[in-house]
């Protein structure tokens, strides 16, 4: 029996009813021979660590720095209720709610009796807090995906589906496995062709998934997963389509789903914050031969994109996206001839965990296009002019428009493009492309972005101008 292995995110999971009798049950039967890895339900791993994009402290955060009891108990609260309030939205059977519930209570009062007694335990001289705190993010990280696991084989069950959890979070387990070995026992005896798997994406493990991938663990637990079961095919389900570009700013009817692209181009999307899968997942499913598929789920007779490692059929752009980055400028007059620079500005960058996304040099410059908080930038310029005294350390907010596809080759891409932005007056500050044809960058003011993602997606894809352009 072949099988697939399908990944659900955290904003489809919470209109987790909505999928029930398309993704899950196809014309009145369930539809087997699928294991189906689910995110926390949308929002909730924000609350339990800290928020994705803003950094809004959760329990983790606040437990992490905090003086008293107070600030991360009520954080714990709040996960509770914003958990219970995800069930109880998509759950239509009472005695359902009150099994969630109760689970629910049972792992958060669960998680508070650990803090606490790990609080209590580092009040003494001996024990050092921080020696502990990926395993709290550890903890923390696996209730989210617990629950939602819990809430979609109840919701399923309820409608006839042989559904089994499968729950990898490691709670109150003593064994110490590794991704491998936790995946296989707990797989153990599971049949796809006759039950439907629903897997935590937070896997407890030796290696510490956080440890290397932090947030991008879900996608890692659904790459080993499918390569370790041989899928025939992982599946990410997600809300939206993977298209030419934003649909809000260039107009739902120019954006183009892509249907088929690669693992570069999706490595590409990664690099400008436009993850399809993460880097490592994509890396595990390539290396194994599993195709990847993106679909919306809410369109389920839709095939899609396929992503695997086929060359494109012509040359052709493929997204138009952008990012809003930092671009960081090291400028010392004896740079010149001398080694050095560019390492120490990358150790600097690694020490502080700043992410990079592009950057150019010349004689006596150095700039780094980052993706960074302007708190960080602080302290990486701090560091900088205490290596190189002599130096002008500038830090500037911008933008990074990309245009991608799997072979750009005799498009003139960067030409093209740098005619279509100056014809409505958006003068770039930089751009450049590489040798392998597979994106060009531009670099721009902030306040240009969006005109300049529907101008190069007009440019590129013969669509007419956006309501976002006309109005900006």
């Amino acid at each position: 029996m072949t099988h697939t292995v399908e990944k659900i995110g955290g904003t489809s999971m919470s209109r987790l009813n909505e999928l029930r009798d398309t993704l899950f049950i196809k014309n009145d039967e369930p539809e087997y021979g699928r294991i189906f890895v689910v995110s926390a339900f949308g929002g909730i791993t924000n609350l339990l660590l800290e928020h994705k994009k803003t950094g809004a402290p959760g329990v983790y955060a606040r437990f992490a720095n905090a003086e008293d009891d107070h600030g991360w108990f009520d954080a714990l609260n709040e996960v509770s209720a914003a958990m219970i309030a995800a069930h109880e939205a998509v759950l239509d059977n009472a005695g359902d709610v009150a099994q969630a519930t109760a689970f629910v209570q049972e792992r958060i009062e669960g998680a508070r009796n650990c803090l606490i007694d790990l609080q209590r335990l580092c009040s003494y001289g001996h024990f050092r807090l921080n020696t502990h705190l990926l395993q709290i993010r550890e903890l923390l990280s696996g209730l989210g995906e617990a629950h939602s696991a819990l809430v979609a084989v109840l919701m399923l069950q309820r409608a006839g589906v042989n559904a089994r959890l499968v729950d990898l979070s490691g709670w109150r387990g003593d064994a110490d496995m590794s991704l491998e070995q936790r995946i296989e026992t707990a797989l153990e005896g599971v049949d796809p062709a006759q039950e439907m798997p629903i897997v935590t994406g937070y896997a407890q493990c030796a290696e510490g998934l956080m440890r290397e991938f932090d947030r991008g663990y879900s996608e890692v637990t659904f790459s080993q997963l499918a390569a370790q079961t041989g899928a025939r095919e992982a599946i990410i389900h997600k809300e939206f389509h993977l298209s030419s570009a934003d649909p809000k700013l260039v107009g739902a009817e120019n954006a183009r789903k892509l249907g088929h692209t690669n693992y570069d181009v999706a490595d590409q999307m990664a690099n400008l914050g436009m993850e399809a899968i993460h880097p490592s997942a994509a890396k595990t499913l390539r290396q194994s031969g599993v195709p990847l598929r993106v679909t919306n789920c809410f369109e389920p007779n839709d095939p899609g994109t396929v992503i695997d490692e086929q060359p494109a059929p012509k040359a052709a752009a493929e997204i138009v996206t952008g990012l809003d980055i930092i671009a960081l400028e090291l400028f010392e007059q004896d740079m010149v001839g001398v080694k050095g620079y560019d390492a120490a500005v990358l150790d600097i960058l690694t020490r502080h965990n700043v992410r990079i996304v592009s950057k150019v040099t010349n004689a006596n410059t150095v700039t780094h296009y980052l993706d960074a908080s302007l708190k960080s930038m602080r302290r990486v310029e701090a560091d900088l002019l205490a290596r190189f005294p002599q130096a002008e350390v500038n830090s500037e907010k911008l933008s990074l428009i990309s245009v991608v596809g799997r072979d750009l080759s005799g498009l003139h891409v960067l030409a093209r493009g740098m005619n279509a932005l100056e014809k409505k007056d958006i003068l770039p500050r930089g751009a450049t492309q590489g040798p392998r044809n597979v994106d060009t960058q531009f670099i721009l003011q902030r306040e240009d972005k969006d005109a300049a993602i529907a101008l190069l997606h007009s440019e590129f894809f013969g669509a007419t101008e956006s309501q976002a352009l006309k109005a900006a």
